[in-house]
């Protein structure tokens, strides 16, 4: 990506100015004092090799606010997204931009995990005899083999494919699977050109995910070896969803599809003519067997509730199950040791992922550490055994914050009450004293929307308490209502899939609406839908962030309570006592400004333009009622408060 002229004295001011090159090059571009000021700050911190945070309300136009003053550094920086949709927005939208209207001069590369790719090597071997698990999936073939034979990039993105099209698993690698330079088409992977071309470019625009499994590669001695190039700044944006990613991949984790996957790549490495099939097939069998055993007496050892659910594992419960556990790694090392005395690459690999296996299950098994919290969880027909730092801080610090001088955290949401120190105790960038391990700086930049015309908070004081019998049902009433004065068009989230699914079948059948469940389809097939026509749509988790529906088919934000994370959550509780250990509390040092930074995220996917207005609607009478309520509202914008449904009513027909 590059022009062929720069324009002259190429600086933030002169670009994003007022009067500057940007205003010129775009006629609806509208010159924002919060876009340069961040803009500044940001290369300010690229100057003096420091480190910003960064806070940018909707509206703001904090990307291009970071990227003019990182293209302009001269230096090679990744930036790194929580989402796929900011990722694909700056690379096929916004670097575009700053090259062909403003003539910036620069090279960029878009980097995804392998899983992302076509691997040619696992292609043909399962080409050979393709084999899916349903008919349907089967009706893709031809299409994906005619694909496979053009495609010049190997991204998955390319094809129409259903997301839960499960042959790809055999037709993609991991980082356990990946023969690295020993597969025999290397020069030719996708993988390869994609990463020859990351070591060319100036900018590469990653995901948190892909960032952090390129530390902890380079964290484990002799797979040391990374994902990325050498950089030398990073900027996060979304930054404030990078303590539980980075928490996913510094640990451990040991489940049953990774089990699965060892068994079926070990069983297809060998093709049953060769005359060491029978031995390796035995092994394989006698695998499957023990970890088959294991991983169906785990959720009834261990707690677990069928389907859904996570519970601290207690070292009293796991030693139940040292039995399975120990027939596990020893079958683990059986065939380790048979794939060991071979050459082929393919056994190689097989034993390099079964004593990583063994080492895993022994660190899990010990529950000893304190810096971790260990924890089964139940997701779907999978179940896994997981080990996670309970702070991330030291972990960033060694991997990070030690080779790199220059890094940009930046959200809509990275301060409570006006304040980053939450923020950045949990991302290490303070020691436990209070003291900068390095030098921040901080700014913050309000939305340039005039939240006092665009939005009303309703906090209706009706309803009981979100812990009381009858909650559900009073709320599913209110929701209703509320829908009547907007027409529907709105969002309902939740913080757990239980009240979702509850309040949709109260509300369901009384909406006369398009209803919308999620996970009933995709993700981007729900937003489409809910786009067309107006709709009503009930979701949780991911649907917090990351969504953007400007205009009229967005009216109502309802959110059924305050969104502190579950003290039942292993992760959750482990923090909790390590802060309760040091004699601090735990309830203002964490659980509040985590909550507060949770429903900000939610409120956020109202306004988002300036054209925009609507309602967020809070059914947790809390907020006014409990004396923590105010910190919950000093940190939203200042949108107009109301506990009436007919006043809410007359201000949203008043136009």
């Amino acid at each position: 990506m590059s022009s062929p002229a720069p324009v002259a004295r190429l600086s933030v001011d002169t670009l994003l100015g007022p009067g500057g090159a940007l205003q010129g090059a775009l006629p609806a571009y509208e010159y924002r004092e919060e876009q340069l000021r961040m803009a500044l700050a940001v290369e300010r911190a690229f100057d003096e090799r420091g480190y910003l945070l960064a806070e940018a309300g909707t509206g703001t136009g904090k990307t291009l606010a970071y990227l003019i003053p990182a293209l302009l550094s001269g230096r090679r920086v990744v930036v790194s997204t929580a989402t796929k949709t900011l990722q694909e927005q700056i690379f096929f939208k916004d670097l575009p931009l700053l090259s062909e209207r403003l003539g910036l001069r620069f090279d960029a590369a878009y980097l995804k995990g392998r899983g992302n790719y076509l691997c040619l090597h696992r292609y043909e071997s399962f080409g050979r005899e393709p084999v899916f698990a349903t008919r349907e999936e089967a009706r893709y073939w031809p299409h994906l083999k005619a694909w496979a034979e053009r495609t010049e990039t190997g991204d998955r993105s390319e094809l129409e494919l259903p997301e839960s099209f499960s042959a790809w698993s055999r037709l993609s690698t991991n980082s356990d699977t990946c023969l690295g330079s020993k597969c025999p088409v290397y020069e030719s992977c996708f993988v390869t050109r994609v990463r020859r071309r990351a070591e060319e470019a100036d900018l590469l625009v990653v995901n948190h995910h892909l960032f952090f499994a390129d530390l902890a590669l380079r964290g484990r001695g002799a797979r040391g070896e990374g994902v990325l190039p050498p950089y030398e700044a990073v900027i996060f944006d979304e930054a404030h969803a990078l303590e539980d990613v980075a928490a996913s991949h510094f640990g451990h984790t040991v489940s049953s599809f990774r089990l699965e996957e060892l068994v079926k790549d070990a069983l297809a490495v060998l093709p049953p003519e060769d005359t060491r099939y029978g031995m390796l097939a035995a092994l394989v069998v006698r695998l499957r067997t023990h970890a088959e055993s294991l991983f169906t007496q785990a959720p009834r050892v261990l707690g677990l509730h069928e389907g859904e659910g996570a519970v601290a594992l207690r070292p009293e419960r796991l030693a139940r199950l040292s039995g399975p556990l120990e027939q596990v790694k020893g079958a683990l090392s059986a065939l380790a040791s048979f794939t060991a005395a071979e050459r082929e690459p393919e056994l190689g690999l097989l034993t390099r992922r079964c004593a990583e296996l063994v080492a895993e299950l022994s660190f899990l098994e010990k529950v000893e550490s304190h810096e971790h919290v260990y924890w089964a969880e139940a997701r779907g027909r999978g179940v896994f055994l997981r080990a996670s730092p309970i702070e991330v801080s030291r972990e960033l610090r060694e991997r990070l914050y030690g080779g790199v001088d220059t890094v940009v955290f930046t959200s809509a949401t990275l301060a409570t009450e006006g304040r980053f120190d939450f923020f950045a105790h949990r991302l290490g960038l303070y020691d436990d004293e209070g003291e900068p391990v390095t030098s921040v700086r901080t700014v913050a930049v309000p939305s340039p929307f005039d939240f006092e015309e665009q939005a009303a908070l309703y906090l209706p004081t009706h309803l009981p308490d979100p812990s009381a019998p009858g909650f559900i049902e009073a709320a599913s009433e209110e929701i209703v209502r509320l829908c009547e004065v907007t027409g529907g068009r709105a969002f309902v989230l939740f913080t757990s899939l239980r009240n979702m699914e509850r309040a949709h079948a109260l509300a369901c059948n009384r909406l006369p609406y398009q209803v919308l469940l999620q996970g009933e389809r995709p993700k981007q097939q729900l937003l489409e839908s809910f786009r067309e026509q107006p709709s009503v749509l009930f979701a949780a988790h991911s649907f917090w962030e990351g969504v953007d529906v400007p205009g009229e088919a967005l009216s109502l934000v309802i959110i059924d309570r305050l969104p502190f994370a579950s003290p039942g959550d292993p992760v959750v509780a482990a923090r909790i006592r390590q802060l309760e250990s040091r004699g601090l509390e735990a309830f203002g040092g964490y659980q509040l400004p985590q909550a507060a930074l949770a429903l900000r995220q939610g409120f956020g996917r109202l306004i988002r333009t300036r054209a925009d207005r609507g309602i967020v609607a809070l059914l947790d009478r809390r907020i006014v009622t409990k004396s923590y309520g105010r910190a919950f509202l000093s940190s939203l914008p200042p949108a107009r408060r109301l506990d009436d449904r007919e006043a809410l009513e007359a201000w949203f027909q008043f136009e």
